[in-house]
């Protein structure tokens, strides 16, 4: 995440054990990286940035890193069965496997965090190459998702040691993608507060928000919400468990497909929502529908706002406001076949929430959807 253009969300009090600096990349296993590369270079706007494989001496795998401003994703493929890249492809589908987080020092983020109670997943390692140095750690959080700590400040390189240049011909212009605003868990019954817990006194965390059944929620569905952030508010990790209702919630449906915990939604910025939805859906990205009711009272909900009312409801804009401003948001449909993983894009005019005025209206979307694939 752009440091520079979020305003720190909490005061803190007593010194940061965990310094966060933002998203440094969130890493996804596909079944095929380069056609998932190419995908997202046509659909999202990346650009190529580096490659690491049997060229590279990485023999067991592939890795794509593509890039669009300060949003960075790699996207790595298995080269053979037993290997359990292949293993969690065939569990989950495409999907997020690591959020990938910057640090001053990847030591100290490890040793602070395995002491609090987080299990390892890789102690610190040093890659080295002609540019300089990487060091990686890492801990396991909900599911098979694992957060790394990436301290990159000895490093002049395009992305890590291991990794060349990706040339090519082939780079489609920006859709106006920013940075990572936030990254959303789906975890099981019962099983939210133990990872507000975690993330509290493992990472240091505090909750911000929390959304109960009352919030989201329609006639068939409900889940809940809590939003954890770290102390200067530059990452966010909102966690969803399922909650009682007549049908089946949309984070049922996920665990059936994705077989377990892991990332809902990637939400990403912008700084134009309109110019950017429009060239996504022009890419061929499929979004929500909202019904025209929504916007017959949304200015009588939020008040003024900056932008036309036509565009964004032609696209199918969620508009929201809270008491530092208003921001705009809108959700794909799954990026798979399998109904697991989506985007969010937003952007923010001052409001630091989640939209929680557009819960509703989004629930009801993504019900149609589910009912329309028969899992409602």
């Amino acid at each position: 995440m752009n440091s520079t253009t979020v305003p720190n969300t909490i005061e803190t009090t007593q010194a940061d054990f965990l310094p966060l600096h933002g998203t440094d990349y969130v890493e996804f296993y596909v079944g095929n990286a380069k056609q998932a590369a190419h995908f997202y270079k046509t659909a999202f706007g990346f650009q190529s940035l580096a490659y690491a494989g049997p060229e590279t001496g990485m023999m067991d795998k592939v890795s794509y890193v593509i890039r669009q401003n300060k949003l960075t994703f790699v996207l790595t493929t298995p080269l053979r069965i037993d290997n359990p890249i292949a293993d969690h492809i065939y569990k989950h589908g495409d999907g997020v496997k690591v959020i990938a987080l910057k640090v001053d020092d990847a030591k100290s983020a490890y040793e602070e965090t395995t002491k609090r109670g987080g299990k390892s997943y890789m102690q610190p390692e040093v890659l080295k190459d002609i540019n300089g140095e990487v060091v990686l750690s890492g801990i396991h959080t909900y599911g098979e998702t694992v957060h790394l700590f990436v301290e990159r400040k000895n490093y002049t390189g395009l992305f890590m040691p291991g990794f060349r240049e990706w040339k090519s011909n082939y780079n489609p212009v920006s859709t106006g993608l920013l940075y990572v605003d936030h990254c959303v868990g789906n975890v099981g019954w019962n099983q939210m507060n133990p990872w507000v817990k975690f993330y509290e006194d493992v990472m240091g965390f505090r909750n911000i928000l929390s959304f109960d059944d009352n919030d989201i929620s329609t006639e068939y569905s409900a889940l809940m919400s809590k939003v954890m952030s770290n102390g200067n508010g530059y990452v966010k990790f909102p966690i969803n468990e399922p909650a009682e209702g007549k049908k089946k919630s949309q984070v049922e449906e996920y665990f059936d497909f994705y077989n377990g915990e892991g990332v809902q939604h990637v939400a990403i910025a912008t700084a134009d929502i309109v110019a950017t939805v429009t060239e996504l859906q022009k890419r061929g990205i499929e979004f929500l529908n909202i019904p025209d009711s929504y916007y017959e009272t949304v200015l009588d909900r939020v008040g003024k706002i900056d932008e036309d009312l036509e565009p964004l409801q032609k696209l199918g804009v969620l508009i929201d406001r809270d008491d530092e401003g208003y921001l705009l948001q809108i959700f794909s449909k799954p990026l798979e076949d399998r109904p697991t993983l989506f985007f969010e894009i937003i952007q923010r005019k001052g409001a630091q929430s989640f939209g929680k005025g557009n819960f509703k209206a989004l629930f009801e979307a993504l019900e149609r959807e589910q009912d329309a694939r028969g899992n409602l």
